[in-house]
C-alpha cells in the first residue's frame, strides 16, 4: 500500500476524511467552548461584584 493509495482510502476519501475532519471540529468545540463560557462568566460575575461595591 502506498501513501498515495492510503490517502485515496480505496474511493472513499472523500467520506473519510471528511468525518475525520467534523470528528476534529467538533472535538475542539468541546474542549473550547466551556473554557471561553467560563471566561465570559467570571469576567460578568467580576463586574457584578465591582457595581456593588463587594470586589
Amino acid at each position: 500500500m502506498t501513501f498515495s493509495e492510503f490517502l485515496n482510502m480505496g474511493g472513499y476519501a472523500f467520506y473519510v476524511w471528511t468525518s475525520y475532519a467534523l470528528a476534529g471540529v467538533i472535538l475542539l468545540a468541546n474542549l473550547l467552548l466551556p473554557m471561553l463560557n467560563a471566561r465570559k462568566q467570571r469576567r460578568e460575575l467580576v463586574g457584578k461584584l465591582r457595581r456593588e461595591g463587594r470586589a
